[in-house]
């Protein structure tokens, strides 16, 4: 199934596309927003249990009894938890494929519309059995690796982004899993009108830009100083890649930082205590957000209530080790994984035991906010 003709330009998904895809239109998708939908809920209290299982219920499902169970890790002893959480958008009309329909009806079809759907957004979010600790693993979009279909065999290797295009949710589970033999307990993936939604729904992040830059795929210049962000300019900022000295790697920390700050105005009184911005913020993210039909709503509230007394200093953003870039002759620029410094990650994630990691390599932790582009 791998792509040939080096001399093609591809898609995110390392598909051939002719003459490149504008800026704008590969990357329409968002940084993913779970760990505040269970922080935000679990600080709430019982006082608004009854809203939290009216918008839990709304929430779309997907299966994932397609991937046949001798192709997945062996599940986590113990209660830690990790979920794989997708950056998606809404798809575009592909050929053979309704435009119209849903991710949670184009998931329950017979086929996968291939293509219709991108990624470039996957995050491991682990949470530690003592619930006091939260860690989010980005991997890179470029990542290579060998690509699973959604029954979890192996197919070819192929940036990591081309699993959830070609084979949909059970698919990117698949890939991930069997990169990091690692069991995802969950899954969840929302669109980036979500995280526009969101942005705007807790009325505006505030981050720090410590040098001016242009990106001039946006035609956005982003002033030094501290600036107050929502909707289209918190998404304009979190999907800046070019101009940035790291290009795809700078774009990640953005986007940590990005959620980083997200997550300290969400936890915020302001919030927690206006019942119409709370609800508004709720209604932002389940609006947008697509989960596991395993993960029932009485779960995921009582996953929410074991979080609330997480605050954000208490979450901590690493991203996969990698051992730099290289050139693929049929997918282009591609990410190589630091191997043996990956295995550790995954071992320590495996053993619930991060911190051991974090000590190990301190500058392998997302940096302070006024050091990010």
């Amino acid at each position: 199934m791998a792509r040939r003709n080096g001399g093609a330009r591809y898609n995110d998904a390392g598909k051939r596309r002719a003459g490149g895809t504008p800026f704008h239109r590969r990357h329409r998708r968002l940084l993913v927003v779970l760990v505040s939908v269970v922080l935000v809920i679990g600080l709430a209290g019982t006082g608004y249990a009854y809203m939290l299982n009216a918008k839990f219920r709304n929430i779309d499902k997907v299966s994932t009894d397609t991937i046949k169970e001798e192709t997945r890790p062996d599940p986590d002893e113990g209660n830690a938890l990790n979920v794989l959480l997708l950056g998606s958008d809404k798809g575009k009309k592909v050929e053979g494929a309704a435009a119209k329909t849903t991710l949670e009806e184009d998931a329950a079809a017979a086929t996968w519309p291939d293509g219709k759907y991108r990624s470039d957004t996957l995050m491991i979010v682990h949470i530690s059995a003592d619930r006091k600790h939260v860690y989010l693993v980005s991997i890179p979009r470029d990542t290579f690796t060998m690509l699973h279909d959604a029954t979890g065999a192996a197919t070819h290797k192929e940036k990591i982004n081309g699993a959830f295009s070609y084979y949909g949710p059970n698919g990117a589970i698949s890939t991930v899993e069997n990169l990091t033999n690692l069991r995802m307990r969950h899954l969840a993936i929302i669109d980036w009108e979500g995280f526009k939604d969101l942005s705007t729904a807790v009325g505006g992040v505030t981050v720090n830009i410590p040098k001016t830059f242009r990106d001039p795929q946006q035609g956005i210049t982003w002033e030094a100083g501290e600036q107050k962000l929502e909707g289209n300019k918190a998404l304009a900022y979190v999907r800046t890649r070019y101009g940035l000295p790291r290009g795809d790697f700078d774009r990640i920390a953005r986007q940590q930082n990005f959620l980083r700050s997200l997550m300290k105005k969400v936890l915020a009184r302001g919030t927690m205590t206006n019942p119409v911005r709370l609800n508004n913020t709720l209604e932002a993210i389940t609006r947008n957000l697509t989960v596991d039909e395993a993960w029932e709503p009485g779960d995921m509230r009582g996953l929410a209530l074991s979080l609330r007394s997480t605050s954000a200093e208490d979450i901590t953003f690493l991203t996969l080790p990698v051992a730099g870039t290289s050139t693929d002759p049929t997918y282009g620029s591609i990410v190589d994984i630091d191997e043996a410094k990956a295995a550790e990650l995954f071992a320590a994630l495996r053993d619930d035991d991060v911190e051991r990691y974090v000590e190990k390599y301190p500058d392998d932790v997302l940096a302070d906010e006024t050091d990010i582009g």
